[in-house]
């Protein structure tokens, strides 16, 4: 018995302590560290690292062994001790590419690094967007939920105002009915949210595991949008910054193809072992290359990397374009946003709760029927509806810019 009662109680202690409400910077940590998309570039960051230690060395040497002079011919043949010129011979070999080359294969690895790393950067950004816009997804459909709830605490006072109204003889008997049918659409209205938050929970999941199943905590981060900030700083977009290592990239293979017109060279040093009789060899040599016909290998790869470099160059210019109009659309809808959550806040709520009130007096005076009344009441309804969403919308907005751009694309009064 007491074997049961000490194992049930640590099973409670383990569910209470894996039960910790989610928050949004805790939503962010676990992302950012379980995500498989950010540990697919920290591998590729750390081969592309690899990579480029081994740039730009020299190949490794060759071992050099080997037979000269064997006779084939005569009572000597096939010996390797009778005629003097026959060698066992055994040496290294040594290529060495142009100093040029080697630097600018330095130069490609490096680049194509950075690159990486600007890539690992993109993906951590887009992990963090993710589960940002998740987690205020689903916040926000709890909001709606909260006020449904509330909703039904003022459905049955209505519900009971009614009741009172019919009780003094001052109403219809088939109004008692409207406030059921209100019931009942509230019902359903709220049976498509729980069944939006279930999807938003698993939307969240797919970047949080089982932690999605946990309850919120906290509020949303304020984020505040700076426009003009923004707009100077487009050209530091992730995406963009990938284009300067791809840029460098390009740079330094045009270096590459200029440097094939150079010659490299090589250099063997061997050691001949011959007859007893015979004194032993020692051979140095040297190879040089000749790149005699540049208008038809050198010239043309030289010509074709420049055309790549130019290429890229475009593209990024293309990109920024890009980037720069969907900013100013961005900005430009965060603005309506704004401006249509001020007006339901401050002109269009007041006026739906001023005309509830309205009417449900003229109700009560006998000077109007209950369809006013609850007409009234939908219109009120949407319009808080619409704040909730317009909300949503607004902080959404605000997080994509902030998490899209980075930290600094945005001032924040607490920086998630």
């Amino acid at each position: 018995m007491f074997r049961g009662l000490l194992l049930f109680a640590l099973m409670s202690v383990c569910v209470i302590a894996h039960a910790e409400p989610l928050s949004f910077q805790s939503a962010l940590e676990r992302a950012t560290q379980a995500a498989p998309d950010i540990a697919q570039h920290n591998a590729a960051v750390e081969a592309a690292q690899s990579r480029a230690v081994a740039a730009g060395r020299l190949p490794d040497p060759k071992l050099v062994v080997g037979l000269q002079n064997v006779p084939v011919t005569g009572d000597d043949r096939w010996s390797l001790s009778q005629d003097f010129m026959t060698m066992r011979q055994i040496g290294f070999m040594q290529e060495v590419p142009n100093g040029a080359l080697r630097h600018a294969q330095s130069q490609a690895a490096n680049a194509e690094s950075a690159r990486a790393e600007a890539e690992e950067r993109i993906s951590v950004l887009t992990v963090r967007t993710g589960v940002a816009l998740a987690w205020l997804d689903r916040y926000y459909l709890e909001q709606r939920l909260s006020f449904f709830d509330a909703l039904d605490r003022e459905n049955r006072l209505f519900a009971a105002a009614v009741q009172a109204q019919l009780a003094s003889s001052s109403g219809g008997p088939a109004d008692v009915i409207a406030p059921k049918q209100e019931a009942a659409d509230i019902a359903d209205r709220r049976d498509e949210l729980t069944g939006e938050i279930a999807k938003s929970k698993a939307a969240l999941a797919r970047w949080v595991g089982v932690a999605a199943d946990e309850p919120l905590s906290g509020e949303p981060p304020p984020l505040h949008i700076d426009a003009a900030h923004l707009r100077a700083h487009v050209h530091r977009h992730p995406e963009l910054a990938v284009w300067g290592p791809m840029i460098d990239t390009a740079q330094a293979k045009v270096r590459q193809a200029e440097a094939m017109r150079r010659p490299d060279w090589g250099v063997e040093l061997a050691y001949g072992d011959r007859g007893t009789e015979f004194s032993d060899m020692v051979s140095l040599q040297f190879t040089v290359g000749l790149p005699l016909f540049r208008g038809t290998r050198q010239n043309p790869r030289i010509a074709a990397e420049r055309r790549e470099l130019s290429a890229v160059e475009n593209e990024r210019e293309a990109m920024l374009r890009e980037h720069a109009q969907a900013l100013d659309a961005q900005l430009a809808e965060f603005d309506v946003i704004t401006r249509q959550l001020a007006r339901a806040r401050e002109t269009r709520i007041p006026l739906a709760q001023d005309k509830v009130r309205y009417q449900f007096a003229s109700y009560r005076a006998g000077k109007t029927n209950l369809s006013g009344v609850l007409e009234a009441r939908r219109e009120l309804i949407d319009q808080q509806l619409r704040e909730l969403e317009l909300q949503a919308r607004q902080v959404k907005n605000a997080a994509a810019l902030y998490f899209t751009y980075g930290d600094g694309a945005v001032s924040t009064e607490s920086a998630p």
